[in-house]
């Protein structure tokens, strides 16, 4: 399905196919397949993927998959999944229990959780950085 520029869907969007948001939804996602945004979107979304390009999100994303913010992206509100690859702007926390990257473009207000973090030359980050998913434990290692 898809949401058409200059289309705006005041109300929760439930499917078991995936969505392409290029105008406005005015609610929450529910899909079990992806989610594509190149528009905007104030509620929260839960897809198995999602992908975000020149979007704006007011609302949390979950995906049991990927989650993938592109350049000219901003999310206020945290995102939950398995991997995650940051360029555009996070206002909200990181909660990945798989590897999240932070490209050059990328700027994030919040704390990150993950397995591991790779942050490029040029990325922002005002928050805590924890790999608390990693299979190595610091304060296990230095427990007296």
């Amino acid at each position: 399905a898809t949401v058409t520029r200059m289309m705006t869907v005041n109300g929760d969007v439930v499917s078991n196919g995936s969505l392409e948001v290029v105008g406005a939804i005015n609610g929450n996602i529910r899909i079990l397949g992806k989610l594509n945004i190149t528009g905007t979107i104030k509620g929260n979304s839960e897809a198995s993927e999602v992908y975000a390009q020149d979007a704006k999100i007011d609302g949390d994303i979950t995906s049991s998959g990927s989650v993938k913010i592109g350049n000219n992206t901003v999310i206020r509100g945290n995102i939950y999944a398995t991997g995650a690859v940051i360029a555009g702007a996070v206002k909200g926390d990181i909660d990945v229990h798989g590897p999240v990257i932070l490209d050059s473009t990328a700027i994030v207000m919040g704390n990150i959780k993950s397995k591991s973090v790779q942050i490029n030359n040029g990325a922002a980050i005002e928050g805590m950085c924890s790999q608390c998913y990693a299979e190595v434990s610091p304060s296990n290692f230095f427990r007296d």
